[in-house]
């Protein structure tokens, strides 16, 4: 009987302390457990997700640099129209028009029995030169007007962007709100990507018809956000914040340049102004200059360095931002 009872208890130490040990090292394994579900992997998914997020973007961005450094845009006449903003002129029409000025232009020299020297170049210059200029200054003064309302076009798509609207929806507001050429040029972008073309590629047609920094920036914005994801309205806003302070820069430059822009157009001025007050007042004697060979060459060499000149004083004036 005692034999019986030692054994019974020396089985109920055993089982009691068997339990023991099992739950201590249970409840060891368990916690183990939960800190490893709460610190571990719930923070390497935010830390990988942001890094993937980054690296995506970081890839996206070397992407379309690469792809602009290799492109190689020949900017043909029709495409100089279409940034002018000439869409119903064709190459055809231009070519016309430049010979035609040429033509009264010799016609004008003959009449006026000028030197051959001057019936050589003076046609060259109205039928090359003019024309050019002019599709020059249209087209710059065009790139202006649409930077001067860019950024409030941005403004108008982050907040529709906000309000819930989609992407192609807020562009569309963009171009039937806006005047041209703002908002024409959104509106080939609306009805490319009508037509089945992807944003990426209207974008980079748009750049074409607008080659303005401010338009590249919004196509990498666009291009980045449709590949790697993240808040739209938020980038572009930020652009829109950029755009503005660029605006006010050269708005800066263009004061503090000011007074050398007026030397540089009074010193350029006084040659040609004094030389045609001459004429006015004492003709024959500056006609040797039209008449003579060796005076249409001092005007040919007088052309050429004014133009340097001209062209050193500008060079000066204009500052890259």
């Amino acid at each position: 009987m005692v034999f019986v009872l030692a054994t019974m208890l020396v089985v109920l130490l055993a089982g009691g302390a068997m339990m023991a040990f099992s739950s201590g090292n249970g409840s060891a394994v368990s916690q183990k457990r939960v800190a490893a579900l709460n610190r571990p992997v719930v923070r390497g998914v935010k830390v990988d997700g942001a890094a993937t997020r980054k690296r995506n973007m970081q890839t996206a961005l070397k992407d379309f640099e690469k792809k602009q450094a290799e492109k190689k845009v020949v900017v043909t006449l029709r495409r100089r129209l279409d940034q002018a903003g000439l869409l119903t002129i064709s190459t055809k029409t231009f070519w016309i028009v430049s010979a035609a000025l040429a033509g009264l232009t010799l016609l004008f020299c003959i009449i006026q029995q000028q030197a051959l020297l001057v019936m050589a170049l003076a046609p060259i210059g109205t039928g090359l030169g003019l024309p050019r200029w002019t599709l020059n200054f249209l087209r710059n003064r065009r790139e202006r007007k649409f930077t001067d309302d860019f950024a409030s076009a941005i403004d108008v798509i982050v907040r529709s962007v906000k309000s819930g609207l989609p992407t192609n929806d807020a562009l569309r507001i963009v171009s039937s709100e806006f005047r041209d050429p703002v908002g024409s040029e959104f509106k080939r972008l609306v009805e490319s990507m009508k037509m089945g073309v992807t944003l990426e590629q209207a974008l980079k047609k748009m750049f074409e018809n607008m080659p303005t920094a401010e338009v590249s920036f919004f196509a990498i914005v666009m291009t980045i956000q449709l590949k790697t994801g993240g808040n739209l309205a938020e980038a572009l806003g930020n652009l829109a914040a950029v755009l503005r302070d660029r605006k006010r820069l050269q708005g800066k430059i263009k004061a503090m340049s000011s007074e050398a822009k007026a030397s540089a157009m009074i010193i350029g001025s006084l040659p040609p102004g004094v030389a045609g007050i001459v004429y006015l007042t004492a003709p024959a004697y500056i006609s040797v200059l039209f008449t003579e060979r060796m005076g249409n060459l001092l005007l040919l060499i007088c052309g050429i360095w004014m133009g340097i000149g001209i062209f050193v004083m500008k060079k000066m004036m204009n500052f890259k931002h």
